[in-house]
């Protein structure tokens, strides 16, 4: 646990995010209380911990959403807050509970997010055309997108992430409500995204999902990161899963449930 009083560490400005003394209070409640973390350049890296301990909170601080009261945040090596222009042109985010502008169809969308970079029109026109594809969305892409199925606003939104072609992805859920076929070919693209040299963080509930896409891991509870590595450091001998629940200490014994069991019996 950090001090906020006391000066931070000083950041990996090797590192694709460098995260320092991070604090965040709403209220009287502390949801991020002194994250230090590196995600080094080029990896898969997945954030996992149970609801409620401060995912959303650090990567919401990590990419310029939310200030934070303490601490500050490096994108490859810039300073965050005090470089936002400079930092946020290298990112790429699908925040949760992502807001669109969802009267535009999807081809709008990804143009009017290429646009707003200050991409070239010809550029955003093909890349719109690749990335639609790519989603497995051309049959819709004059379609508003209020009227997509959650799974489909859910692509379109990482498509308008990536369109400027960022150095390091952060997806917040990236794989809530998409379905099987559409998470695999995701999957395909994030994985030749860091092949190609970029750097994925995502946040995940899905520990078997982080354990086989993942090259690095960090368990945050309660505001703290809790542990952080490759996969393979971060679970020793154990299933990801495994550790994470030893780690949280969130297995719960259910004993006063034998009523639910010798009900299931007797029928």
């Amino acid at each position: 646990m950090t001090d906020p009083a006391a000066p931070p560490p000083p950041p990996d400005l090797s590192a694709a995010l460098s995260l320092r003394g991070l604090w965040k209070r709403f209220g009287e409640k502390i949801a991020v209380a002194g994250v230090d973390l590196d995600v080094p350049s080029g990896s898969f890296f997945g954030l996992v911990g149970p609801n409620g301990a401060g995912k959303t909170t650090s990567l919401s601080m990590a990419t310029g959403l939310l200030r934070p009261d303490f601490g500050a945040a490096h994108v490859l090596g810039t300073d965050l807050w005090a470089h936002p222009d400079e930092a946020k042109a290298m990112l790429g985010v699908l925040p949760d509970g992502v807001r669109l502008f969802d009267r535009l169809t999807g081809a709008q969308l990804l143009t009017y997010a290429g646009l707003l970079r200050g991409m070239d029109r010809d550029v955003v026109a093909e890349r719109t055309a690749d990335l639609l594809a790519a989603m497995d969305l051309v049959g819709d892409a004059d379609t508003f997108v209020v009227d997509y199925s959650a799974g489909m606003t859910k692509k379109i939104a990482l498509a308008s992430a990536m369109i400027h072609a960022p150095r390091v992805l952060v997806l917040d859920e990236p794989f809530e409500a998409v379905d099987p076929v559409s998470a695999a070919n995701i999957r395909d693209i994030l994985r030749g995204y860091v092949d190609g040299g970029g750097t994925v963080v995502v946040s995940s509930h899905v520990m078997d999902l982080v354990q086989r896409m993942c090259s690095h891991v960090a368990v945050i509870a309660g505001g703290h990161v809790l542990a952080a590595g490759t996969v393979d450091q971060v679970r020793g001998e154990q299933s990801l899963e495994d550790r994470f629940v030893e780690l949280v200490g969130g297995r719960r014994e259910s004993e006063g449930l034998s009523w639910l069991r010798s009900s299931s019996a007797s029928s």
